[in-house]
């Protein structure tokens, strides 16, 4: 009886933290550069005096979806695409250096090239400082050319992008680390410019996905039932004796 209830109830609980990972996606399918929280449970014995029969399922962290989302062309200058598996290094605002795929940039009032959530943007050099009242254009490789005026176009600084070949973490601030630190820049990586990546969310999976785990999570609660039920009988019947 008691094995029966110690599997219910963690099945219960692991349907409820696979259900909480699906809205929370669910929630960021229009955010730009977003990716899908994957989740995956594993079933572990309780230790303890005697034999091991009670088991609990806990939740692991595979990571994330790393797949490309879709690209939607907008037209603006200062909105960049990440292509393949390059992201872009940003400065978080514990002043470590963290990376995104959200592309939206701006430029802040003291003229530094920002994300649209206000966190510098990095460059192979450091910050990418924009001249005033200038036209801004950036290339393929993150090369970011000004214009001003009449003036020659001018190369003031390029992305630091990166594709990492390491695992990372995502922050409770939405931005990824690297599990071994900073990553160094890489120059094969490549970006479209006039665009941005959507979250590569699947609406209709994630729907599915949060219809099973409800499904599932009342079966668990069925179960939890059923035990209550048999054990009140058991205690009748032993009474009656």
């Amino acid at each position: 009886m008691d094995r029966m209830i110690y599997l219910s109830m963690s099945g219960a609980k692991a349907a409820l933290q696979r259900q909480d990972s699906l809205a929370n996606n669910l929630a960021n399918v229009s955010t730009n550069g977003f990716r899908a929280e994957l989740t995956a449970f594993r079933a572990v014995p309780i230790r303890g005096d005697g034999a091991s029969t009670r088991v609990f399922s806990l939740e692991t962290t595979p990571g994330y979806n790393d797949e490309q989302g879709a690209i939607n062309a907008t037209g603006r200058n200062l909105d960049v695409a990440m292509t393949g598996k390059s992201w872009l290094a940003v400065q978080g605002l514990d002043g470590t250096e963290a990376y995104t795929r959200a592309g939206a940039l701006d430029v802040n009032a003291e003229g530094v090239l920002v994300t649209r959530d206000g966190l510098q943007v990095n460059g192979d050099g450091g910050p990418i400082t924009v001249p005033q009242n200038a036209s801004i254009d950036i290339g393929d490789d993150g090369t970011i050319t000004a214009k001003v005026g009449n003036q020659k176009p001018q190369q003031i600084g390029k992305l630091k992008m990166v594709t990492p070949d390491v695992p990372m973490t995502r922050g409770t601030d939405g931005l990824f680390r690297a599990d071994s630190g900073d990553l160094a820049a890489d120059p094969q990586a490549k970006l479209q410019s006039g665009a941005l990546e959507g979250s590569n969310v699947s609406p209709v999976a994630t729907m599915v996905g949060m219809i099973a785990a409800a499904r599932q999570f009342e079966h668990q609660m069925k179960m939890l039932e059923n035990a209550e039920k048999q054990d009140q009988q058991a205690s009748k019947l032993l009474s009656e004796n």
